[in-house]
Formats: C-alpha cells, sequence, structure tokens
C-alpha cells in the first residue's frame, strides 16, 4: 500500500501523545514488530547471541521430537513448528548468515537420526525427505548472497549433511531423481543462477 503526501502529513501533524498511542496500539496487533523493535532498540543480546541460543534450542527440540520419528505426521509438524522459530528469529534479527546456517544446521540436526529414519517405509518418509531438500536448496540459493567469508563455515556444515544424506539410500536417490547435484553442495561450487535452475527445476514438476 502506498501513502500519499496528504496521509504522511496528517500524521506528521500528530501530537507527540497521539503519536506514542498509535504506535502502542500498532504493536499490540503485530507482536512479531514488537520483538523486531525490542531487539532493535534495547536488547542486550547480539546477533551472534540470539543465533546461538537458536542452535541450542534446535539441537534439544529436535533431541526431544526424534521420539516421534516412528508417527511422521506428527514429527514433521514438530519440525515444521521449529522452522517457524527459527524463521520468527531472521525476521526479528535480519540474520542472513542465520538463515542459512541455521536451516542447515536444522537438517544436519534431524538427519542424525538416519538410522531411526531408514526404518520407516520410504511412502512415510517422503514428505519430509522432501521437505529438507527444499530446505537445503534454498539455503544454497541464499548463500550466493553472503560474503564469501562465511562460506568456510557454511562449508563444514555441507560436508557434514552430504555425508549423513550419501548413508541414506532413500534420501540420496530423491536428490538425484529431483536433478539436484551433490557439488553443490560446496559453497563455491553453487551456480550464480541456481534460483533460475531450481525454477526450472519446479517448472517440470519436481521438488513438490
Amino acid at each position: 500500500m502506498e501513502y500519499s503526501k496528504e496521509f504522511k502529513a496528517a500524521l506528521s501533524n500528530f501530537s507527540p501523545i497521539e503519536k506514542d498511542r498509535l504506535i502502542f496500539r500498532l504493536l499490540k496487533k503485530d507482536k512479531l514488530l514488537s520483538k523486531k523493535l525490542y531487539f532493535e532498540l534495547i536488547d542486550q543480546e547480539d546477533v551472534d547471541t540470539k543465533r546461538n541460543a537458536m542452535e541450542e534450542i534446535i539441537e534439544e527440540k529436535i533431541l526431544l521430537a526424534s521420539k516421534y520419528i516412528g508417527n511422521q505426521k506428527y514429527f514433521l509438524g514438530l519440525v515444521r513448528k521449529l522452522s517457524a522459530e527459527l524463521t520468527e528469529h531472521v525476521k526479528i534479527t535480519t540474520d542472513k548468515f542465520g538463515e542459512v546456517s541455521l536451516n542447515l544446521f536444522l537438517v544436519d540436526k534431524i538427519l542424525k537420526y538416519n538410522q531411526e529414519l531408514s526404518r520407516q517405509r520410504f511412502d512415510n518418509v517422503y514428505k519430509l525427505y522432501l521437505y529438507l531438500i527444499n530446505k537445503i536448496v534454498k539455503a544454497l540459493i541464499l548463500v550466493k548472497k553472503l560474503d564469501e567469508d562465511y562460506w568456510m563455515e557454511i562449508d563444514e556444515v555441507l560436508e557434514s549433511l552430504n555425508k549423513k544424506i550419501q548413508e541414506n539410500n532413500y534420501l540420496q536417490k530423491l536428490f538425484i531423481n529431483n536433478s539436484i547435484d551433490f557439488n553443490w553442495l560446496q559453497c563455491e561450487k553453487i551456480p550464480d543462477n541456481l534460483d533460475l535452475i531450481v525454477k526450472e527445476i519446479r517448472g517440470q514438476g519436481f521438488l513438490r
């Protein structure tokens, strides 16, 4: 929505008290904006501290969720809920590096339970695996927007992920069937136009 000059001028004419009342009314309706302003204005913790805390939350909650791997529908629901927390962290802190590293970290922690996952029928784990592949692909696209100074850290997680994927026969085949190149699991080998490549792959009906 675009605001006219007249509307902006009318807002500017509000008294300080009226502006304060309006701001607090808006913040009550937008909890995310409220948390973002709190972080930017008075929070004592910086982005790195928040990211580290988020890593601990991910590790702890995936450990708890792993008890329900046998119930894939419920397990995937817990993973999606945790992913939403991760997304909120990114929106509040504008943590571009964390958007990549935390999502890859999440997938890596889930695949830590490859042995339990491998006991499931492929039909049962298909939705989870496709969800994880899409997460990885999205993170790889975002890697190209990061400063190369971050690549070494990202590569460490990608190396761990690659190993776990190769150990998971179903997931490995699903990567191949969806035209995802394992070479892309190295920052320097991610194509500059990966977003367009993925768009074409989706256009062919894959990654769905």
